[in-house]
């Protein structure tokens, strides 16, 4: 089966940067679009950012600038640096990834959460 693990979390002061990655393993044919959405204490959640198998990104107004999402398809790793942090910041994170786990089966899979926390 497949699943998305993530790590890169933390205690940050505002104004810093974290970093956080989302690996997939499993039984894997390939992998299409991934994404990063966060979602913090009484909120929906919402999407942060999202990398298309094709190569291009999109952005949620409140990060662009700050955050960069970016992929490494031979590791079957998504990152997304956070620069320039903002206690608004402050949720968890899920990784989600569109995944083709049989030869005419694709499916949707989200990691377990990284918690970010921006304190001033």
């Amino acid at each position: 089966q497949v699943q998305l693990v993530e790590s890169g979390g933390g205690l940050v002061q505002p104004g810093g940067s974290l970093r956080l990655s989302c690996a997939a393993s499993g039984s894997i044919f390939s992998i299409y679009d991934m994404g990063w959405y966060r979602q913090a204490p009484g909120k929906q959640r919402e999407l942060v950012a999202t990398f298309t198998s094709g190569g291009t990104t999109n952005y949620a107004d409140s990060v662009k600038g700050r955050f960069t999402i970016s992929r490494d398809n031979a590791k079957n790793t998504v990152y997304l640096q956070m620069n320039s942090l903002k206690p608004e910041d402050t949720a968890a994170y899920y990784c989600n990834a569109l995944i083709q786990v049989m030869p005419t089966l694709v499916e949707d899979y989200w990691g377990q959460g990284t918690q970010v926390t921006v304190s001033s």
